[in-house]
C-alpha cells in the first residue's frame, strides 16, 4: 500500500511537471505578454574567411576600368592588424527595448586564444564619452577576465539594465596582450575608439585613435517582452549599408527597425544587420558564403523568427570577371538552387523568409548583357515562384523608370551599385509591415 501511495504521489508530481512544461511552451508560442525572452537587439556578422587576392584583369579590361569615372571613396578605412595593451570602445544601437542586457564576443576566425581582461557596458553620450552612472563591468561565468578559444563565441552574464529602443550602447574591451584582429566586421559604419592601456571604465577616451570596424563584438541581446521576436537582415554590402552616411543609422535594416517600433502592432520586433560587404550566397570570398554562415548568423541569433534575404549580385558580378575560375561561373538556376537551400534550412527551424529582388547595376564596369539577363531571371523567380513566405521588390523601388537596368539617379552615389541614404529609405519603406503585425 505504501508503495502504491508513493506511485500515486509521483504520478501527480509528474503530471504537474508536464503541465508546467507544456503550459510554458504554450505561453511562449502564443506570446504571453507577462513573460519575457531574450532576443537579439543588435548584431553584426564577422568575416570568417580570408579574402583571396584578386586576379588582375587583362590590360584591355584594366584600360576600360581606368577610363571610367572614379567611384566614391570606400567607406571601409584601413583595419589595424592587431591590438596590444589597448582598449577598444565600440558603439552599437539597440533596435528594441529590454530590461536586461548581455553581450556576445567572438573569436570565430582567430587561430590563437583571445584574452579580454575587462569588458564594460554603458550608455553612450556621443563620441567616446559614456554615462558613468550606467557603467557595468561585465562578467563571464562570474569572472571579469575571459579567454576565448579559437572558433568560439561567448556570452556575458546578464546585467539588469533598462534600455530603450535605439539606445546607443558603448562596449569597451581591454586587450592586455598582443591579439591579432582576425574576427572583424570591416564595414561597421560606427566610429570605434582605441586608447592605450586599460581605459575600459573611463568616462571618455581622450585622444583615442579611430576607425569604423567592429572587433570581436558579435551581438547584444536584451530581455524583452514575451512576444518579442527578431528579424535578420541577411545580405551583402547593400544590406551592410555601404555608401550610407556613417554614424547616422541610415542602412535599410536600421530604417526598417524605426518603422517597426513606430507601430504598436509591430513594436515587438527587433532587426539585426547580418550583411557582409562582398558576400556571395554560393561561394566563400568576403566572408564565408551565405550558405556556410547561415547557422551562425541566422539560426543562432536569439528570437530569430523572420529573415530578409538580399543576396546574389556578387555571385553574378564575380562571374563577369575576365576568365573567371570555373567554380565562380554562375547561372540563374544555380542561384535559385541556393535560395531554395536557404528557404529549406530556415523553414526547418521555424524561420520565415522574405525574398528581396536584386538591384540594378548598369554603369558598373562588370555590367553586361549576360549579368543583366541572370539578374532579370532570378528576380522573376523571386517575384513569382511562391516559394518565399513574403517578397519585397527592392528592384522595383530603386530602378530608374526611364532605364530599368540602372539605379535611379537620385539614389546612385556614383558607384552604380549601392543606394545612398535616400535609396535605403525607399527600400525600407517598400517592406510591408503587415507581414509582421501582431494579430
Amino acid at each position: 500500500m505504501d508503495w502504491q501511495n508513493r506511485c500515486v504521489r509521483w504520478a501527480g508530481r509528474l503530471g504537474l511537471a508536464i503541465a508546467l512544461v507544456f503550459g510554458t511552451a504554450a505561453q511562449a508560442q502564443h506570446g504571453d505578454k507577462g513573460a519575457s525572452r531574450w532576443v537579439s537587439a543588435w548584431g553584426t556578422a564577422q568575416q570568417l574567411a580570408p579574402q583571396p587576392a584578386p586576379k588582375m584583369p587583362p590590360p584591355e579590361v584594366m584600360a576600360r576600368f581606368k577610363a571610367m569615372p572614379k567611384p566614391p571613396v570606400s567607406p571601409i578605412p584601413p583595419i589595424p592588424q592587431q591590438f596590444s595593451d589597448q582598449t577598444l570602445r565600440m558603439i552599437a544601437r539597440t533596435s528594441i527595448a529590454g530590461n536586461a542586457v548581455r553581450v556576445q564576443l567572438s573569436n570565430a576566425a582567430g587561430s590563437e586564444p583571445l584574452v579580454i581582461a575587462e569588458t564594460h557596458l554603458a550608455r553612450s553620450k556621443g563620441d567616446s564619452r559614456v554615462d558613468p552612472a550606467s557603467d557595468h563591468a561585465l562578467t563571464f561565468g562570474g569572472q571579469r577576465s575571459v579567454t576565448i578559444e579559437p572558433g568560439q563565441i561567448v556570452a556575458s552574464d546578464p546585467v539588469e539594465m533598462a534600455v530603450p529602443a535605439f539606445q546607443d550602447l558603448a562596449v569597451s574591451l581591454y586587450v592586455p596582450g598582443a591579439a591579432k584582429a582576425a574576427t572583424v566586421h570591416p564595414l561597421g559604419l560606427r566610429t570605434t575608439y582605441v586608447a592605450a592601456g586599460n581605459a575600459a571604465a573611463a568616462p571618455e577616451l581622450a585622444g583615442a585613435q579611430t576607425n569604423r570596424s567592429y572587433f570581436w563584438l558579435a551581438g547584444i541581446d536584451v530581455r524583452a517582452a514575451g512576444d518579442a521576436r527578431t528579424i535578420v537582415a541577411f545580405g551583402d554590402s547593400i544590406t551592410d549599408g555601404f555608401m550610407t552616411t556613417p554614424d547616422a543609422s541610415k542602412a535599410w535594416p536600421d530604417l526598417l527597425a524605426q518603422r517597426l517600433q513606430a507601430d504598436p502592432k509591430t513594436a515587438g520586433w527587433s532587426v539585426i544587420n547580418m550583411g557582409i560587404a562582398g558576400n556571395r550566397i554560393r561561394r566563400d570570398g568576403a566572408g564565408l558564403s551565405a550558405l556556410a554562415r547561415f547557422d551562425r548568423d541566422v539560426l543562432s541569433r536569439p528570437g530569430a523568427s523572420w529573415m530578409i534575404l538580399l543576396l546574389g549580385i556578387n555571385d553574378i558580378n564575380m562571374a563577369a570577371f575576365p576568365n573567371p575560375p570555373e567554380a565562380d561561373k554562375v547561372t540563374a538556376d544555380q542561384l535559385i538552387t541556393a535560395y531554395r537551400q536557404v528557404i529549406a534550412k530556415a523553414h526547418l527551424h521555424g524561420v520565415k523568409v522574405m525574398g528581396a529582388t536584386i538591384l540594378p547595376t548598369y554603369g558598373l564596369w562588370l555590367y553586361s548583357d549576360q549579368t543583366e539577363a541572370t539578374r532579370t531571371a532570378v528576380n522573376a523567380w523571386i517575384r513569382n515562384s511562391g516559394e518565399f513566405d513574403a517578397v519585397v521588390d527592392f528592384d522595383a523601388v530603386t530602378r530608374d523608370p526611364a532605364q530599368p537596368n540602372r539605379l535611379r539617379p537620385e539614389f546612385d552615389p556614383g558607384d552604380h551599385v549601392h543606394p545612398n541614404d535616400a535609396g535605403n529609405a525607399a527600400m525600407a519603406a517598400a517592406i510591408r509591415l503587415v507581414v509582421f503585425a501582431r494579430p
